[in-house]
């Protein structure tokens, strides 16, 4: 009989490919978990893990095979992330981030194939979306996806600050980006910005930083809560030159692009909720573990067998279900062909899986942290780790209290939270979420 894939306990009907590219995955594991504990400790990515993670192939998980890829979509990401995020939240941060990148060449494509650009746009759009992919696929490049800001806007994910100045043979980037993982250790940044000479949403566009450019250099280390070893430092960037050829400043090239999502913003969101449902099923599997190994010694029976510890054990059971449940149904929704539902209905279901999936891989670490009792309350095991990483998930991208006011708005006066926007767009209508 075959064995049985972490990521199954997610995907339980994997395809052949899919199952082949889990078992790469699962050969990355026993190395990411070992160093998970003094990752966390030190705040940083194992220097290792981004070379264990390309000599996999894994860097081009989701890339086409025509770009060096392994040809993956959503449903792999989203398995990949949830495995990685049963042995180190941090390392499964960053590679999302990493994969993330993908949907910039990706997305693009999809709207050449659309008819979305002109004859004169057309090899601009083509040639910057190919070199996105080129380098994550044949190339084996580790890409930072920098678009947050610690300047915030009341209707959108992301303001946009960062200019793009053009200058003789490129541009000139000047901003700092608040989040985004790989900070240092990325082989290039992928940076949003917009022009100052474009308004609106029409501005924003898409450069390549090299990690080595001038002007580009990491923001002061990012002590956090969780998720403490994704190198989740940020960017600044000072007069920093780009060369055209690594630069998308077509106007309303990348808005055009973002429309061909299946789900809110550029899509493949689902992955980073996979993260913390995975954490909650490695935490799960540690402390289930431990109470049914650890004995009373009156009786002989397991700890588990307490009925405190039974009770703890069935509310558990229920949150790792429930977040199971949201998972896979999100999945399905985005990841479906044909489509099940329309966009909309879509980003819609995002709005309250992202909170759902959340909350309760959180509760399922705070059961684990309640039934291994003071003994397991350390800060750098499995539980600790778990309580503070899962912690992120309450509050990254947007709280469950936000997906549900966002929700109710676009049911009531079809409106919505904009995935990003731009200072000069306030006065503008907002957009729905792509």
């Amino acid at each position: 009989m075959t064995a049985k894939l972490t990521a199954e306990f997610l995907l339980p009907d994997l395809t052949a490919a899919e199952r082949e590219r889990a078992a790469r995955v699962e050969s990355v594991l026993p190395a990411i978990a070992a160093a998970a504990e003094s990752a966390d400790e030190a705040g940083a990515l194992p220097e290792g893990h981004l070379k264990l993670l390309g000599d996999a192939g894994l860097l081009g998980l989701v890339v086409p095979e025509e770009y060096g890829g392994l040809g993956g979509g959503l449903r792999d990401l989203a398995a990949t992330t949830y495995t990685l995020g049963t042995v180190c939240g941090s390392t499964a941060l960053a590679y999302f981030f990493h994969c993330s990148s993908s949907s910039r060449g990706m997305l693009p494509l999809a709207a050449l194939e659309a008819g979305l650009y002109d004859d004169e746009e057309a090899p601009v759009v083509r040639a910057f979306a190919e070199k996105v992919l080129h380098l994550m696929g044949t190339e084996k490049k580790a890409i930072g996806n920098f678009a947050s800001e610690a300047v915030k806007a009341s209707n959108a994910n992301v303001l946009i600050r960062t200019t793009a100045t053009r200058t003789e043979g490129g541009w000139l980037l000047n901003g700092e980006k608040s989040f985004g993982c790989l900070s240092g250790s990325a082989d290039y940044y992928l940076v949003t910005a917009r022009r100052e000479d474009v308004e609106g949403l029409d501005a924003l566009t898409l450069f390549l930083v090299p990690r080595d450019a001038v002007g580009a250099r990491p923001r002061a280390p990012w002590i956090g809560l969780g998720m403490r070893a994704s190198d989740n430092n940020g960017l600044i960037m000072e007069d920093c030159f780009v060369p055209d050829e690594l630069s998308l400043a077509v106007p309303g090239a990348f808005t055009r692009a973002t429309s061909m999502s299946r789900g809110s913003w550029v899509g493949n969101q689902i992955a980073i909720a996979s993260i913390y449902a995975g954490i909650a099923q490695g935490v799960w599997d540690f402390a289930l573990g431990r109470v049914m190994a650890a004995k009373f010694a009156d009786t002989g029976k397991p700890i588990a067998s307490s009925p405190m510890h039974q009770v703890i054990i069935g509310d558990g059971e229920r949150h790792l279900a429930e977040a199971h449940l949201w998972l896979r149904r999100q999945i399905e929704l985005e990841a479906s062909d044909p489509p099940i539902l329309p966009k909309n209905e879509v980003v819609q279901s995002w709005k309250l899986a992202k909170g759902a999936i959340c909350e309760h891989a959180h509760d399922v670490a705070l059961s684990a942290l309640k039934m291994c009792g003071t003994s397991g309350a350390l800060m750098g095991n499995s539980i600790g780790r778990a309580v503070r990483d899962t912690a992120m998930g309450l509050v990254q991208a947007f709280p469950a209290e936000r997906g549900k006011l966002d929700l109710a708005k676009m049911i009531v006066d079809n409106e919505g939270w904009a995935g990003l926007t731009t200072s000069d767009s306030f006065a503008k209508p907002t957009q729905t979420a792509k």
